[in-house]
């Protein structure tokens, strides 16, 4: 037997065994090294995570708190004085009277554009349609009181106003629970501020009992017909419009305003052109 070649089988068996055994231990050490990086990264990731919702649920906690020390001022509101020296031009589209079938297809429209309104809601009506309150509320609205019964001619004394609209107040109470912030009033045909002295003992007595209330500057003209033509609609909405920077539009969502339904996309459109933006009154 040759054994010089032997030896020579044996060598090179021995590099072979050598060089699978350090190819095997790289590979491991390349895979747990591999693993070891990824999971020290996911560890890393999830704890700038956990740090950053951390520190974003603390900002809305402090924001939230804040939102809910800040004082409620009661008495007459005016956006479009308050908004006087704000570069944006706003606009706050209001509706009265509902809810009704109608608020579904406006609420669809202002879904549609991205907008929020405030709804000025009658109590009997919330009665009748508590589902639609909750969906105004569920897509970001404000809402607010106008009355219970609406059934109000200021002939009556301050008590009995205050008890119709305390009334409204409860049954919107019961349909949102806590998420329901009461205080926010529309008067019914407006509060008449601040020169109508008629109404002066009215609307002392909502602010004594701790109520904000609003009026409009600027509307479409529904309220004085029962089914107005669109354009006659817009041709009021444009000619009280004029070059105000805020304004505070009234409109409609009762069930016999169809055709305030209709105009809502050109009322939108419209004050999209002149340059304003949206917001609810909150």
């Amino acid at each position: 037997m040759n054994k010089p070649n032997e030896r020579k089988k044996i060598l090179i068996k021995r590099s072979i065994l050598v060089g699978c055994t350090a190819i095997i231990c790289w590979t491991c050490f390349f895979i747990f090294g591999t693993y070891y990086r990824k999971k020290t990264t996911a560890a890393a990731n999830e704890f700038k995570n956990k740090a950053a919702l951390s520190k974003k649920v603390h900002h809305n906690s402090k924001a939230d708190k804040l939102a809910k020390k800040a004082p409620i001022i009661p008495g007459y509101l005016e956006p479009w004085k308050l908004q006087k020296n704000n570069p944006k031009k706003t606009a706050y589209l209001t509706f009265d009277d509902g809810p009704s079938p109608n608020t579904t297809k406006i609420l669809d429209i202002l879904n549609a554009n991205k907008i929020k309104a405030t709804f000025f809601i009658l109590g009997k009506n919330a009665e009748m349609h508590p589902d639609l309150v909750k969906l105004e509320y569920k897509y970001g609205n404000s809402i607010g009181n106008h009355t219970y019964s609406h059934n109000i001619r200021y002939n009556e004394s301050t008590d009995e106003f205050l008890a119709d609209v305390n009334r409204c107040d409860s049954v919107l109470k019961s349909i949102l629970g806590d998420k329901y912030t009461p205080k926010l009033l529309r008067f019914p045909g407006g509060s008449g501020a601040p020169r109508e002295t008629r109404l002066a003992p009215f609307r002392q007595a909502v602010t004594n009992a701790g109520y904000r209330y609003l009026d409009w500057n600027d509307e479409t003209g529904d309220a004085e017909y029962r089914l107005a033509p669109v354009p006659t609609l817009m041709s009021n909405l444009e000619h009280n419009t004029g070059n105000q920077h805020t304004v505070v539009v009234l409109m409609h969502d009762a069930a016999a305003k169809t055709t305030s339904v209709d105009a809502l996309p050109q009322v939108i459109q419209y004050l999209k052109n002149l340059g304003y933006t949206f917001d609810k009154i909150s």
